[in-house]
């Protein structure tokens, strides 16, 4: 797997602004699209119904990790819905531009 899609929720629009405007300086990040979600979930024993913002991220596998901490580091859940879905295929032209937009995963230098 070279590509992979990380799928993030954020608890508000601003903190996924702020959070994948990093992860884009960054260069962990080609792309990222958002949506706004219902969510409902158990936590702490509790069902809870709530609005978040779903964030589909665009990266090499083997940035993953280094999106994992970032995001980890600046998200305000204490244990945020983190999830890498492995690429297959896709568009030469479009998984290319993610080459282009990202580091290299192997030692960190921008392809």
């Amino acid at each position: 797997m070279k590509y992979c899609m990380v799928i993030v929720t954020f608890a508000d629009e601003a903190e996924a602004d702020r959070i994948i405007s990093v992860l884009l300086e960054d260069r962990l990040i080609a792309c990222a699209q958002l949506q706004e979600i219902k969510s409902r979930y158990i936590w702490k024993g509790g069902q809870i119904r709530d609005s978040e913002v779903l964030a589909f991220l665009k990266t090499r596998a083997g940035l993953y990790e280094a999106v994992e901490a970032r995001v980890r580091e600046l998200h305000s859940y204490e244990v945020p819905e983190i999830i890498c879905v492995p690429v297959e295929k896709g568009l030469p032209e479009y998984l290319a531009w993610i080459d282009e937009n990202t580091e290299d995963g192997k030692d960190g230098n921008l392809k």
